[in-house]
Protein backbone atom coordinates (compact mmCIF):
# COMPACT_ATOMS: atom_id res chain seq x y z
CA UNK A 1 0.00 0.00 0.00
CA UNK A 2 1.41 3.39 -1.05
CA UNK A 3 1.10 6.41 1.19
CA UNK A 4 0.63 9.99 0.06
CA UNK A 5 3.73 12.18 -0.02
CA UNK A 6 4.03 14.82 2.66
CA UNK A 7 6.14 17.95 2.70
CA UNK A 8 8.84 18.28 5.32
CA UNK A 9 9.82 21.94 5.42
CA UNK A 10 11.91 23.81 7.97
CA UNK A 11 11.26 27.48 8.53
CA UNK A 12 14.41 27.85 10.64
CA UNK A 13 16.83 25.99 8.38
CA UNK A 14 17.70 28.93 6.06
CA UNK A 15 18.38 31.18 9.05
CA UNK A 16 20.41 28.48 10.78
CA UNK A 17 22.39 27.85 7.61
CA UNK A 18 23.22 31.53 7.22
CA UNK A 19 24.18 31.84 10.89
CA UNK A 20 26.46 28.81 10.68
CA UNK A 21 28.12 30.07 7.46
CA UNK A 22 28.69 33.45 9.12
CA UNK A 23 30.33 31.76 12.13
CA UNK A 24 32.56 29.69 9.84
CA UNK A 25 33.58 32.85 7.96
CA UNK A 26 34.30 34.82 11.13
CA UNK A 27 36.47 31.97 12.45
CA UNK A 28 38.17 31.54 9.05
CA UNK A 29 37.04 27.91 8.72
CA UNK A 30 36.54 26.32 5.30
CA UNK A 31 37.11 29.66 3.56
CA UNK A 32 38.31 29.14 0.01
CA UNK A 33 38.72 32.72 -1.21
CA UNK A 34 40.30 35.91 0.07
CA UNK A 35 38.82 39.18 -1.15
CA UNK A 36 41.25 42.08 -0.97
CA UNK A 37 39.75 45.53 -1.13
CA UNK A 38 41.56 48.82 -1.42
CA UNK A 39 40.35 52.40 -1.40
CA UNK A 40 42.61 55.46 -1.20
CA UNK A 41 45.48 53.53 0.33
CA UNK A 42 43.35 51.69 2.89
CA UNK A 43 43.49 47.95 2.27
CA UNK A 44 41.97 44.92 3.98
CA UNK A 45 41.56 41.23 3.28
CA UNK A 46 38.40 39.25 3.90
CA UNK A 47 38.30 35.44 3.96
CA UNK A 48 35.04 34.07 2.58
CA UNK A 49 33.36 31.13 0.88
CA UNK A 50 33.11 31.04 -2.90
CA UNK A 51 29.74 29.30 -2.79
CA UNK A 52 28.18 32.04 -0.63
CA UNK A 53 29.64 34.87 -2.71
CA UNK A 54 28.67 33.20 -5.98
CA UNK A 55 25.13 32.54 -4.75
CA UNK A 56 24.59 36.15 -3.73
CA UNK A 57 26.59 38.10 -6.30
CA UNK A 58 26.57 37.68 -10.07
CA UNK A 59 29.93 39.44 -10.17
CA UNK A 60 31.56 36.82 -7.95
CA UNK A 61 29.73 34.02 -9.74
CA UNK A 62 31.22 35.13 -13.06
CA UNK A 63 34.69 35.47 -11.52
CA UNK A 64 34.65 32.02 -9.90
CA UNK A 65 33.11 30.19 -12.85
CA UNK A 66 35.66 31.70 -15.23
CA UNK A 67 38.78 31.27 -13.09
CA UNK A 68 41.42 28.76 -14.06
CA UNK A 69 42.70 26.28 -11.49
CA UNK A 70 45.94 27.67 -10.17
CA UNK A 71 48.40 26.49 -7.59
CA UNK A 72 45.85 25.66 -4.95
CA UNK A 73 42.19 25.49 -4.06
CA UNK A 74 42.23 28.92 -2.42
CA UNK A 75 41.95 31.94 -4.70
CA UNK A 76 42.23 35.71 -4.34
CA UNK A 77 40.02 38.44 -5.72
CA UNK A 78 41.12 42.07 -5.77
CA UNK A 79 38.62 44.91 -5.68
CA UNK A 80 39.79 48.49 -6.17
CA UNK A 81 37.72 51.54 -5.35
CA UNK A 82 35.68 49.72 -2.71
CA UNK A 83 35.80 51.07 0.83
CA UNK A 84 36.75 48.58 3.52
CA UNK A 85 33.73 49.40 5.71
CA UNK A 86 31.37 49.04 2.76
CA UNK A 87 32.72 45.63 1.77
CA UNK A 88 32.58 44.47 5.40
CA UNK A 89 28.91 45.52 5.46
CA UNK A 90 28.34 43.78 2.12
CA UNK A 91 29.77 40.54 3.51
CA UNK A 92 27.67 40.80 6.65
CA UNK A 93 24.56 41.27 4.51
CA UNK A 94 25.23 38.32 2.19
CA UNK A 95 26.01 36.05 5.14
CA UNK A 96 23.14 37.17 7.41
CA UNK A 97 20.58 38.87 5.11
CA UNK A 98 20.81 41.99 7.29
CA UNK A 99 23.25 44.74 8.14
CA UNK A 100 23.04 47.99 10.06
CA UNK A 101 24.59 51.05 8.40
CA UNK A 102 24.36 54.79 8.88
CA UNK A 103 21.76 56.56 6.75
CA UNK A 104 24.41 58.43 4.79
CA UNK A 105 26.02 55.10 3.74
CA UNK A 106 22.86 53.67 2.15
CA UNK A 107 23.72 55.22 -1.23
CA UNK A 108 27.23 53.74 -1.09
CA UNK A 109 25.78 50.34 -0.19
CA UNK A 110 23.48 50.61 -3.21
CA UNK A 111 26.49 51.42 -5.39
CA UNK A 112 28.49 48.42 -4.11
CA UNK A 113 25.42 46.21 -4.59
CA UNK A 114 25.19 47.34 -8.20
CA UNK A 115 28.95 46.99 -8.76
CA UNK A 116 28.95 43.43 -7.36
CA UNK A 117 25.58 42.64 -8.94
CA UNK A 118 23.94 41.66 -5.67
CA UNK A 119 20.22 41.90 -6.39
CA UNK A 120 19.04 41.30 -2.80
CA UNK A 121 21.17 44.11 -1.37
CA UNK A 122 20.28 46.39 -4.25
CA UNK A 123 16.54 45.88 -3.69
CA UNK A 124 16.93 46.30 0.07
CA UNK A 125 18.82 49.59 -0.35
CA UNK A 126 16.32 50.82 -2.92
CA UNK A 127 13.37 50.08 -0.61
CA UNK A 128 15.09 51.79 2.31
CA UNK A 129 15.91 54.86 0.21
CA UNK A 130 12.27 54.96 -0.90
CA UNK A 131 11.09 54.83 2.73
CA UNK A 132 13.57 57.54 3.70
CA UNK A 133 12.38 59.75 0.83
CA UNK A 134 8.72 59.21 1.76
CA UNK A 135 9.54 60.10 5.36
CA UNK A 136 11.26 63.33 4.28
CA UNK A 137 8.35 64.22 1.99
CA UNK A 138 5.88 63.59 4.81
CA UNK A 139 7.90 65.83 7.13
CA UNK A 140 7.98 68.56 4.48
CA UNK A 141 4.24 68.22 3.93
CA UNK A 142 3.57 68.46 7.68
CA UNK A 143 5.88 71.48 7.94
CA UNK A 144 4.18 73.14 4.98
CA UNK A 145 0.73 72.49 6.46
CA UNK A 146 1.76 73.90 9.84
CA UNK A 147 3.18 77.01 8.10
CA UNK A 148 -0.06 77.45 6.13
CA UNK A 149 -2.21 77.09 9.25
CA UNK A 150 -0.06 79.67 11.06
CA UNK A 151 -0.43 82.08 8.12
CA UNK A 152 -4.19 81.48 7.98
CA UNK A 153 -4.63 82.22 11.67
CA UNK A 154 -2.52 85.40 11.36
CA UNK A 155 -4.58 86.78 8.43
CA UNK A 156 -8.02 85.67 9.64
CA UNK A 157 -10.04 88.62 11.14
CA UNK A 158 -11.20 88.11 14.68
CA UNK A 159 -14.94 88.25 15.36
CA UNK A 160 -16.02 90.71 18.05
CA UNK A 161 -19.53 91.36 19.30
CA UNK A 162 -20.93 94.86 19.06
CA UNK A 163 -22.20 96.01 22.44
CA UNK A 164 -25.61 97.65 22.82
CA UNK A 165 -27.02 96.58 19.49
CA UNK A 166 -30.45 94.96 19.43
CA UNK A 167 -31.13 91.84 17.41
CA UNK A 168 -33.08 92.47 14.18
CA UNK A 169 -36.17 90.60 15.46
CA UNK A 170 -36.88 91.83 18.94
CA UNK A 171 -39.77 89.41 19.31
CA UNK A 172 -37.14 86.93 20.39
CA UNK A 173 -35.92 87.84 23.78
CA UNK A 174 -32.22 88.05 24.38
CA UNK A 175 -30.88 85.70 27.01
CA UNK A 176 -31.73 87.06 30.43
CA UNK A 177 -34.46 89.40 29.06
CA UNK A 178 -38.15 88.66 28.82
CA UNK A 179 -40.29 89.82 25.97
CA UNK A 180 -43.42 91.56 27.20
CA UNK A 181 -46.82 90.55 25.81
CA UNK A 182 -47.43 94.16 24.70
CA UNK A 183 -44.17 94.21 22.73
CA UNK A 184 -45.06 90.93 20.99
CA UNK A 185 -48.54 92.24 20.11
CA UNK A 186 -47.09 95.47 18.72
CA UNK A 187 -44.66 93.51 16.53
CA UNK A 188 -47.52 91.33 15.20
CA UNK A 189 -49.50 94.41 14.17
CA UNK A 190 -46.45 95.92 12.40
CA UNK A 191 -45.98 92.77 10.34
CA UNK A 192 -49.60 92.80 9.17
Amino acid sequence: MESNPVLLESKSSPINLLNEMQQLRLLGHLCDVTVSVEYQGVRAEFPAHKAVLAATSKFFKEVFLNEKPMDGPRSNVFLNEVQVADFASFLEFVYTARVEVEEDRVQRMLEIAEKLKCLDLSETCFQLKKQMLESVLLELQNFSESQNSEEDSATRPSVTAEAGREPPDSSVAAPGHRASPEGLAAKSKEKM
